[in-house]
């Protein structure tokens, strides 16, 4: 009768742990189910969500052969803006890689709603190093406490995340936060001039090409 018990007691064992082991998988892959919260905005095949923006002497803009987006350089702008589905105005994410291959200035100007605004971030202005958000308080990202310098490299890869929610905009370069301000009660603007064309969401670069991919957007 022991003996009996035991095998019993063993077999219940081996299947609470099988009826575990199964619901921890189920865990896994519901988990890992997509949801609607990502929106891809550039899957490396197709521009046909974007719209060259006509900037005075742009450059070319076109897909490589590895499905990357290229901004020509051109006399100072050259970029593009969406025209696809609605984008939220607040509490998202815009995540990409780029990269400068020639030219001196910022390859990557991200223009980019706020609220009932928009700004631009700024990756390598000024001469190739300044970082920053245009506008705050009616000052741009050379002047505000947003500037800082970041050395970038030509020809290598930076991924590129910035977060806007209504009181604050962050932005991380590779992982490392390096923007994080606080803007409730403050003018988010765009600087004066061609760039407001870049309105509601535009990629552009100045008298520089830069390479772009795996752009998306996350609501938060």
């Amino acid at each position: 009768m022991k003996k009996l018990l035991s095998i019993l007691n063993y077999a219940g064992i081996v299947s609470f742990l099988f009826l575990f082991s199964s619901c921890q998988g189920l865990k896994v892959i519901q988990s890992s189910a997509p949801t609607d919260a990502d929106i891809i905005l550039f899957d490396g095949k197709s521009l046909d969500n974007w719209q060259p923006t006509d900037f005075a002497g742009k450059g070319e803009i076109f897909i490589d052969d590895n499905g990357s987006l290229v901004l020509e350089m051109g006399a100072e702008l050259s970029g593009l803006h969406w025209k696809g589905q609605e984008l939220p105005k607040t509490n998202y994410e815009v995540s990409l890689q780029a990269k400068r291959t020639m030219g001196s200035d910022f390859f990557c100007g991200l223009t980019f709603p706020h609220k009932e605004s928009h700004a631009t971030l700024v990756l390598g202005g000024w001469g190739g190093s300044l970082i920053g958000i245009s506008s705050l308080d009616d000052f741009d990202a050379s002047e505000n406490e947003t500037g800082d310098a970041y050395i970038f490299e030509d020809n290598r890869w930076y991924d590129i995340k910035l977060r806007v929610t209504d009181a604050e905009l962050t932005v991380w370069i590779d992982g490392k936060s390096v923007i994080d301000c606080e803007v409730e009660g403050r003018k988010v603007s765009m600087r004066p001039g061609e760039i407001e064309m870049s309105v509601p969401l535009g990629i552009c670069t100045f008298a520089t090409t830069g390479v772009l991919k795996n752009i998306k957007l996350r609501k938060i």
